[in-house]
């Protein structure tokens, strides 16, 4: 990924683009639009599109939320485009209330696979099924075999 865009100029109608739905990307997290307001839009990722593939961008806006309960609180969201002869097909968007959920958002985005940590617990409830079912489908084929014999 480009560390920074800011130097690059965007048109007025993909600005209005990623305004519009940031917009929108409020309303889909429960934001108020009328007292929610975003403070500033940047571009942290930019590949242009070429002969063999599409393009990507991700863009991250910052603002102040009032949520269904009415509390305001600092949001941190992100904008992914596909970009698709010239057009930006908008691939996915997402609201957060801290910058560390906003970068495993771009984590995602950028094709890096996250670690799984043991410490969650669907994790070790997965291993632990694994593991119940590995024995119970030996325990069932050795009952057989035993029953053959």
């Amino acid at each position: 990924m480009q560390p920074n865009t800011s130097d690059k100029q965007f048109s007025e109608q993909t600005l209005r683009q990623v305004a519009a739905d940031s917009h929108r990307a409020l309303i889909r997290g429960r934001y108020c639009l009328e007292r929610s307001r975003i403070d500033r839009f940047r571009c942290v990722d930019d590949q242009p599109e070429s002969h063999s593939s599409y393009g990507r961008q991700l863009w991250y806006f910052d603002g102040q939320g009032v949520n269904e309960l009415d509390r305001r609180n600092a949001i941190y969201g992100a904008v992914e485009y596909s970009i698709q002869y010239g057009l930006h097909e908008l691939v996915e968007d997402g609201v957060f209330e801290a910058p560390e959920q906003r970068d495993r958002f771009r984590h995602v985005y950028g094709g890096q696979r996250l670690r799984p940590s043991w410490r969650e617990p669907a994790q070790r409830f997965l291993i632990a099924a694994l593991v119940a079912a590995t024995v119970a489908t030996i325990a069932y084929l050795l009952l057989r075999l035993a029953i053959a014999a």
